[in-house]
């Protein structure tokens, strides 16, 4: 187990943020856990489990205990006549995760290219993009309860995925008894993952239900496009109009699209006819909120060294640098000044994507 005092943050988030952490693990194996757990005063401390930090927006120094996920590795665990199960640590960086599964001939993650943060991260949040959800793929996952120190695997049905939610990201709704998991549906601050499996059907078929990937297929003039199409497709797409946070620091896209019935649409496109918007198979509809906030004449704008791409206005970004970069309170004013902006206009609360510590 290696533990750092009063580690640097900032390569950590892809937000480039300053901030500090107390004391940081670097968990490595199923041992470092272990280990933690038995120190004295370590195992006794609150924790915050860090991935990629893609994710996250810090508004401060982290007095919790850093758990900075460092598990790799990757293997195919078995092969059926209906999918491939692949396995990788939760430490491996996500979009080599799906690179490398391409490159052994083991479609379905191609559409979640170009995906910042880690693969343990990826459930926490049920990543997905262009049409396909982590949970769309996702087969099962081992985690250690680190009240207890046990080990446990969950399912999809156990990890209660949701747009952009999952189990991993609620409080535990009642405290669990002596050495059992906690009741209810949150294992926030209690669980870390650390394999994450994924079951990639046969026979593989492409997923082009998304206007961008439709008009590459058609401008290519390919009916039926290859896995790796696609994967070169997503990621020309996501360059296009997404910074590359070693270049300029952000979290992705920083609100979730928010969802109303058809009738509030309905009102919505009486006033804003060019207002985009997807029909969803539950009856609701599903709003763009880079559509919202570049309505609002958000493109561009800044608070301190927080700004708005100017490409795409979901995206917040660092236009500082080093010890001047952007601060987590600057990051937060700018997120709140746009979603007032979006309510009074449009009546939707915006609700960020982000973790906020």
């Amino acid at each position: 187990m290696l533990v750092e005092k009063n580690a640097s943050l900032q390569p950590y988030n892809t937000f480039g943020i300053v901030a500090r952490a107390e004391t940081l693990v670097r968990v490595r194996s199923h041992a470092d856990i272990a280990a933690l757990r038995a120190d004295p005063v370590l195992g006794q401390a609150p924790v915050f489990v860090l991935g990629g930090g893609s994710n996250v927006v810090l508004t401060g120094d982290v007095k919790p205990v850093v758990l900075k996920v460092e598990i790799r590795g990757r293997r195919l665990v078995e092969e059926t006549e209906h999918a491939w199960i692949v396995e990788a640590g939760a430490g491996e960086p996500w979009h080599d995760t799906v690179a490398w599964t391409l490159a052994q001939g083991w479609p379905g993650l191609e559409n979640l290219a170009l995906i910042p943060g880690t693969v343990g991260a990826a459930p926490v949040q049920n990543i997905g993009a262009y049409g396909v959800e982590l949970q769309d793929r996702f087969d099962s996952l081992d985690a250690v309860d680190l009240a207890t120190g046990q080990g446990f695997t969950l399912d999809a049905a156990q990890c209660a995925f949701g747009y952009r939610d999952s189990v991993f990201k609620h409080a535990p709704a009642q405290a669990g008894e002596a050495g059992r998991l906690p009741r209810g549906m949150g294992l926030a601050g209690r669980a870390l993952i650390t394999q994450v499996r994924f079951r990639l059907p046969k026979p593989w078929k492409p997923e082009l239900g998304y206007v961008e990937l439709e008009r590459r297929a058609a401008e290519a003039g390919v009916a039926q496009p290859t896995a790796q199409q696609i994967f070169d497709w997503v990621c020309a797409i996501r360059r296009a109009k997404l910074p590359d946070p070693a270049v300029l620091g952000n979290a992705g896209s920083f609100f979730k699209n928010p969802t109303v019935t058809p009738e509030q649409c309905a009102d919505i496109i009486a006033r804003d006819p060019k207002i985009v918007h997807y029909a969803l198979p539950d009856g609701r509809i599903k709003l763009a909120a880079g559509w919202l906030i570049d309505a609002c004449g958000w493109k561009g704008k800044t608070v301190g060294q927080a700004a708005v791409y100017e490409k795409q206005a979901l995206v917040l970004v660092n236009r500082g640098r080093g010890e001047s970069s952007v601060t987590g309170g600057e990051v937060m004013t700018l997120a709140k000044a746009i979603q007032t902006s979006v309510y009074e206009r449009f009546g939707i609360r915006l609700e960020p994507e982000p973790v906020v510590v």
